[in-house]
């Protein structure tokens, strides 16, 4: 289970704003790259913040509204899959990151990211490995990301009804694989990324 000791560790240090960041979406065959970037307030936590894989959709819907409403900041990244497809997609994961912490109302003096090293970013940070189980922070970070990712692919799904979107989210399900085979790849899909096995 998350919790905040690292970032309790932080501002004994005198880092004052540390912001969690996680991304959703790499391993998908539709749709952007989505990092969260969040400032939690250290006098309004919630516990309840944990990867958001862990967690039903309803339990993350209401988690990210309690993240607005409590976090000192936070903010949405993404790249979309023409540009996975132009650099790759740890290029364009590391541009989603950077999006979010840009844009944060709060500028961070310290970042945790979930395994990939933030040195491509301007602000000093360090990598936590499986970060969304362990910080509270990242685990916020994921769930506002997964959210956002969520309802966008939700969205797509009244526009492209026959591949599945609403339910698997852009990844790569038997029925997902089979309706490229089928119908080919809309102009939403990544290009790059090849079906293995032949489906």
């Amino acid at each position: 289970m998350a919790d905040f000791a690292i970032e309790a560790e932080l501002l004994k240090t005198n880092f004052r704003h540390i912001c969690g960041v996680d991304e959703v979406g790499r391993g998908c065959l539709f749709g952007p790259v989505v990092a969260g970037a969040v400032i939690l307030n250290p006098e309004r936590l919630n516990p309840a913040y944990n990867d958001s894989k862990k967690l039903t959709p309803a339990q993350r819907l209401r988690l990210a509204r309690d993240i607005y409403e409590k976090a000192l900041a936070y903010s949405i990244g993404w790249c979309w899959n023409d540009e996975i497809d132009r650099s790759n997609i740890l290029e364009a994961t590391k541009q989603s990151m950077h999006q979010a912490v840009l844009r944060l109302q709060v500028r961070p003096d310290y970042v945790l990211t979930d395994a990939i090293a933030p040195d491509f970013l301007s602000v000093s940070g360090r990598a936590i490995i499986r970060g969304d189980e362990k910080c509270l922070s990242i685990a916020a970070a994921s769930i506002i990301a997964k959210v956002f990712r969520d309802l966008l692919l939700e969205k797509f799904a009244e526009f492209f009804p026959d591949y599945g979107l609403a339910q698997n989210k852009g990844y790569p399900t038997q029925k997902h694989k089979n309706m490229i085979l089928f119908k080919g790849v809309t102009v939403f899909h990544r290009k790059s990324f090849k079906l293995k096995n032949g489906c």
